[in-house]
């Protein structure tokens, strides 16, 4: 069994990208599970057609204890037999999202949970800065990261942080980097950007999933595209996603770079001016503020 995580900037399209690749992973025979690890509990509505499923900790809260919960209540079956789960976290500003993960995967080990299954897929929360978002990897449960990026500056910037979070447990945890996922955003020589950014992170582009509206028009139907364009071209990018993960070997200790390195690397593919325009442009904004 393989564990793997999804990670990515808040909105970069990383429960989208990762409920469509699994799919594509089903459809070829793959055992799977998703534990999804954001509070929103959306990392298995389209593979369970709904809005929101119950979550481990909204149920252990109504119980009183998590002991309290029978396994069929909040692991479901989805979409191709993948089966779903969700920790759920706590209300807004009270508590630790990680609490809720490590208790949410705890509670699925001891009940057998983790039994026959090829592939084992944790969608975490944004960023890795709350050492809670970092609990798969912290606990030495996902072993192989993914990252879902795109040309934009502030998703690399993320993907650099992850990466910083990966190689913190490298070590220890034997956690390793299986690549970076461009979910593109149509942004200025994107492919070369991330494969240059990979690059400098020891890691591969592993995909570039190119954009596509039909990914937004499954969505509205709380279905994966494999489910509701089985022929389309994107059905078939998130196959071969599938295929690179299932066969994925290059699994590396990650290299983040400075934040003076990201920027030279945005400035040298053209993204982002010099510090001499960027001065200018800065002067030119303050003299628009006088007038």
């Amino acid at each position: 069994m393989r564990q793997i995580a999804f990670y990515g900037k808040g909105g970069i399209g990383k429960s989208t990208t990762s409920q469509n690749t699994l799919a594509a992973m089903a459809e070829k025979g793959q055992r799977i599970m998703i534990v999804g690890c954001d509070p929103k509990a959306d990392s298995t509505r389209l593979m369970l057609h709904s809005k929101a499923q119950t979550t481990i900790l909204h149920l252990a809260a109504e119980r009183g204890a998590v002991e309290d919960l029978e396994l069929d209540e909040v692991l479901l079956t989805g979409y191709r037999g993948v089966k779903c789960v969700e920790s759920g976290g706590p209300e807004p500003g009270v508590g630790c999202a990680g609490r809720g993960i490590i208790t949410a995967i705890n509670f699925l080990e001891e009940e057998g949970a983790y039994e026959d299954l090829d592939f084992v897929s944790y969608d975490v929360l944004g960023d890795v800065v709350c050492g809670g978002f970092a609990m798969p990897i912290r606990e030495g449960k996902a072993q192989e990261i993914y990252i879902v990026v795109s040309g934009e500056m502030m998703a690399m910037y993320a993907a650099n942080n992850i990466a910083r979070g990966v190689l913190k447990y490298a070590h220890s945890g034997g956690v390793r980097l299986g690549g970076l996922i461009c979910n593109s955003r149509n942004t200025d020589r994107e492919i070369e950007l991330i494969e240059a950014l990979a690059a400098k992170l020891n890691t591969q582009m592993l995909h570039f999933v190119p954009r596509d509206n039909v990914v937004q028009h499954a969505e509205l139907r709380r279905m994966t595209v494999n489910e509701y364009a089985p022929n389309s071209n994107q059905a078939k990018e998130y196959a071969q996603l599938a295929d690179k993960i299932i066969n994925n070997k290059n699994l590396t200790i990650p290299t983040p770079i400075s934040m003076d390195e990201l920027e030279e690397l945005l400035i040298e593919f053209g993204i982002l001016d010099g510090d001499e325009e960027y001065q200018k442009a800065l002067e030119a904004d303050k003299a628009l503020a006088v007038v």
